[in-house]
């Protein structure tokens, strides 16, 4: 197979910062929606206190990146480790935390790809404004997005606002700090999903406006869902899916509207989100550079009826949900899943990257690509990571079958660079190229254990693109 890989094309890998940091309420920093998620969950897995402890192992971490090859960093910014309140005085040890970061990666050659808002809301917000509901928390975000910008924008040229808008907004426990009752969670949702579009388009025209030469846009949880027929309706049900789960937003980040569908749907549901006047020009403005996509797995969906006891607009499920007079996801029996039930489908990942590009023609980067399981430290303490390995390849070669087909796509970023604290499973679900020696409530020593995937990978950034090894 030809190499389509272009010279310039950025090898990298990915984190965020309350999966990875620890230090959660060191040098100032305030509480986030991530932690106290987390914290509820304690009892059973870890939780954020001490994550990968990357607070203080930025350097050694930092040095086994460059090790690897890396040409790019994507990580996020804790916006509570900034501004602790969300929206009071700023921190000036977390502003010296991430110029640090900052400035070891550039004297190692790796390019600093900022994320703004990572799952990670200040709490303090959550309990002042009931977070994104309330239109504060949008000039909140735009302060603290401004801020970064001024303080990191002289070195810091490539930037995310938000990752994974159109998934954080259906996940339940992101929700459930908030003052929400069940019969007005969707209205909620809607208001706090459109707030999120508004605080992005003025993240993003600051961005143009403060940073000279400066790249910016959205990070998405992309969807790409077949039929489970050849019926027309669930044709047209799989393609709904999408539209629902990832389209809808990207139109909002691309045009600067809802598509029609999901204006209909609004309104028929009767959750149509509070706009002003003035936001049309803000949103219009916001032309996004860029469009990073987060792929990990491919869905099925039939065509779902509305019947007498279910109405349009009902929802039956998280977070693949079900929608009446929509669709319902199916299993597909011609896939192999992860240990944790993530089907896998290099194939996907191509017809994603091949339906963003033709839809809106911006440069795409993917952000979030990975295998995350269980993995075991030998006696002689290596972790031999073949099953990690082939399923980077397969994806590496489905980018590359990509850019073949036309695509511009301009970089690749695994999820994730080190062992991160995963979400739903703690430290027994692991993603890393890098082992962090520590279990869920045994911390050990913390110690850094490059796996197989490391050095498989050192040698496809080496080779730009190879996988044959």
């Amino acid at each position: 197979m030809d190499n389509h890989f272009p010279e310039d094309f950025w090898w990298g890998a990915s984190s965020s910062a309350f999966q990875i940091e620890g230090a959660w309420d060191e040098d100032g920093k305030g509480m986030t929606v991530a932690d106290y998620n987390s914290f509820k969950k304690s009892e059973v897995q870890a939780d954020t206190k001490v994550a990968s402890d990357f607070y203080h192992h930025y350097e050694e971490d930092i040095s086994l990146m460059k090790e690897l090859g890396m040409k790019t960093y994507r990580f996020s910014i804790s916006w509570a480790r900034i501004i602790p309140d969300g929206d009071g005085e700023i921190n000036q040890k977390g502003i010296d935390f991430y110029n640090k970061i900052i400035d070891l990666l550039l004297e190692k050659d790796i390019i600093p790809f900022i994320t703004l808002y990572h799952f990670d809301l200040p709490y303090a917000l959550a309990e002042k404004y009931n977070g994104w509901e309330s239109r504060e928390c949008v000039y909140a975000f735009e302060r603290f997005a401004k801020t970064c910008y001024e303080v990191f924008g002289d070195r810091v040229k490539h930037w995310q606002v938000n990752n994974e808008q159109n998934l954080m907004v259906r996940v339940n426990e992101r929700m459930n700090m908030y003052n929400v009752s069940e019969k007005d969670a969707e209205r909620v949702r809607a208001q706090m999903d459109y707030h999120m579009f508004v605080a992005h388009a003025l993240a993003t025209n600051a961005c143009h406006d403060m940073i000279p030469g400066s790249k910016i846009g959205p990070a998405v949880s992309s969807t790409k869902t077949y039929p489970a027929s050849n019926k027309p309706m669930d044709i047209w049900a799989a393609e709904m899916n999408d539209n629902f789960k990832t389209n809808y937003a990207l139109d909002m980040y691309c045009y600067g509207d809802y598509p029609g569908y999901y204006k209909e749907y609004l309104k028929k549901a009767e959750i149509s989100p509070v706009r002003k006047p003035e936001d049309e020009e803000i949103l219009k403005k916001a032309k996004p550079d860029l469009i990073a996509v987060n792929y990990y797995r491919t869905l099925v969906a039939s065509y779902l009826s509305e019947d007498e006891e279910h109405t349009y607009g009902t929802k039956v499920n998280e977070i693949d949900y079900d929608l009446y007079g929509y669709f319902k996801i199916e299993k597909n029996a011609h896939l192999k899943s992860s240990k944790y039930g993530a089907q896998i489908d290099p194939m996907g990942l191509r017809l994603v990257l091949n339906d963003y590009y033709n839809r809106y023609r911006l440069p795409l980067i993917i952000t979030e690509n990975g295998l995350g399981t269980p993995d075991e430290l030998t006696e002689d303490g290596k972790v031999h990571d073949d099953y990690r390995i082939d399923y980077l390849r397969d994806h590496i070669a489905a980018c590359n079958d990509a850019i073949a087909d036309g695509v511009e796509l301009i970089g690749y970023c695994p999820w994730a660079v080190i062992d991160i604290l995963s979400s739903h499973q703690g430290f027994k679900k692991r993603y890393g190229f890098i082992y962090v020696n520590r279990e869920d409530h045994d911390l050990k020593d913390l110690a850094r254990i490059r796996k197989d995937s490391f050095y498989f990978y050192q040698k496809v950034i080496e080779n730009n693109g190879l996988t044959k090894y």
